[in-house]
């Protein structure tokens, strides 16, 4: 009877827990971001842009936003880094792909980055969120000719929006973590997953 009773009460009252990769060529912004998000929306404080240092390896992050608990994966974006990325894509409900808009001369590293993204099976249906960061500097493209420059043809039907932020200042960063959650709430991929963990039933609030 307690197990069971037990179990009602997880299924009610437990949040729903998503895993989020933020990706991105090497000064983009994405441990920036993290940092940002931590102060954000927990009560630990994120490290000051001027002590953060590139990453190798991985920076986990962890916070609750929408009524979701959010497990985030920030990956290192050298060249020689990339090829781990995958190891993470499998049980990834979602993608945030940071770049540099301040930074148009590496568009096109992005962009080849990101296209070998979305032509990976492991990532089929995974919602993507697209950030035009570093919006706080004054040679920063909008979020509108970012899209246009990378001209992405792979998208096809996958769920995905382009966002101009600021992962120093954290303008934007609230609307693309209510984006996040929203579309990977409704997201088959997230169905997917869910069956794959043994998890049956609606998504709890």
């Amino acid at each position: 009877m307690f197990s069971l009773l037990y179990g009602l009460w997880k299924y009610l009252f437990s949040k729903t827990e998503f895993h989020v990769l933020i990706l991105g060529i090497d000064k983009a912004g994405k441990t920036t971001l993290l940092e940002k998000l931590k102060s954000m929306y927990s009560n630990l404080e994120g490290l000051p842009p001027d002590r953060i240092v590139p990453t190798v390896g991985l920076n986990i992050g962890r916070i609750e936003a929408e009524k979701t608990k959010l497990v985030f994966w920030d990956l290192g974006g050298q060249a020689g880094l990339r090829t781990i990325w995958e190891k993470y894509y499998e049980e990834a409900h979602a993608v945030i792909f940071v770049i540099d808009a301040a930074c148009p001369h590496r568009f096109e590293d992005s962009k080849s980055a990101l296209e070998k993204i979305l032509r990976h099976t492991d990532l089929q249906g995974a919602p993507l969120l697209i950030l035009a960061n570093k919006q706080d500097l004054s040679g920063a493209v909008s979020a509108e000719e970012v899209a246009r420059y990378l001209d992405l043809k792979e998208l096809d039907e996958r769920s995905h929006v382009f966002l101009a932020v600021s992962a120093y200042d954290g303008l934007g960063i609230r609307d693309a973590i209510e984006w996040s959650v929203n579309e990977m709430e409704r997201s088959k991929r997230t169905e997917l997953l869910r069956l794959r963990a043994g998890i049956t039933g609606p998504v709890p609030a």
